[in-house]
């Protein structure tokens, strides 16, 4: 880490909150730095020397830590939930509650889901500008319209403008009269694919996260976590470089 850095990307680089979330301790008078409120954005300090303090506790460097989970179908991306529904975090080792997710996918939706302390590079790969591309598999059940392929390559208007998936492939599903629509886009709008389908009258039996960016599901199970490789971690560095 460098000499000098602004204080919310180094609480960001600790995994107590994103970039902007760190923003909004610093304005809620929540941080100190050497036994001083700062509420000042674009305050700089030097993260070997200085003691920074949020809520009271000493926040220190810790080591970027990137976790794959493939997430199960019911469980929601929150750490806690008021009307006591399993979450995510549910299924990780205690130790890694302090991370937090790389965007999300809705309750009824299993798959790819990462897990990071390393703030700068998750807000990265959500950023839109980014384009970073994820892989899902959408199992559907009855017969698909005609020219579905062309259709959603063409683009498909949404209430929120026209959504043009990457790339589109067909095949059977693992079941009779099932098919499976793999999709790749690269914008990663709310429930994008779900409306996809629903604007289409495509029935979605099961919607399943593979890939996100260079991160492969592969043979996780479900409901299984591991740890991404050093060189996981660099492919997701070099992506962003290469997109930046």
């Amino acid at each position: 880490m460098p000499r000098a850095v602004r204080l919310n990307k180094f609480l960001a680089s600790t995994g107590v909150a994103s970039r902007r979330g760190s923003e909004d301790l610093i304005r809620e008078g929540r941080v100190r730095v050497d036994g001083v409120v700062v509420q000042e954005q674009g305050v700089q300090i030097n993260p070997r020397r200085s003691v920074v303090e949020v809520d009271g506790r000493r926040v220190e460097p810790s080591p970027a830590m990137w976790i794959a989970l493939h997430k199960l179908p019911r469980t929601i991306c929150t750490r806690s939930d008021p009307q006591g529904r399993p979450t995510v975090y549910d299924t990780l080792h205690s130790d890694h509650r302090s991370l937090f997710h790389v965007g999300r996918l809705d309750v009824m939706s299993e798959g790819l889901l990462l897990f990071t302390n390393d703030g700068d590079v998750a807000q990265a790969m959500l950023h839109p500008s980014r384009r970073i591309p994820r892989r899902y598999e959408v199992t559907t059940r009855g017969t698909l319209p005609p020219r579905l392929v062309a259709t959603l390559e063409s683009g498909v208007r949404l209430e929120d403008g026209m959504a043009r998936p990457e790339r589109v492939r067909v095949r059977k599903g693992p079941r009779a009269g099932t098919n499976i629509v793999e999709l790749v886009l690269r914008e990663g709008r709310n429930r994008e694919v779900r409306r996809l389908m629903r604007a289409l009258d495509i029935h979605v039996d099961a919607l399943k996260r593979v890939a996100f960016g260079p991160i492969e599901l592969g043979r996780l199970k479900p409901g299984r976590w591991r740890r991404l490789g050093p060189g996981e971690v660099r492919a997701l560095r070099r992506l962003l470089k290469n997109t930046g």
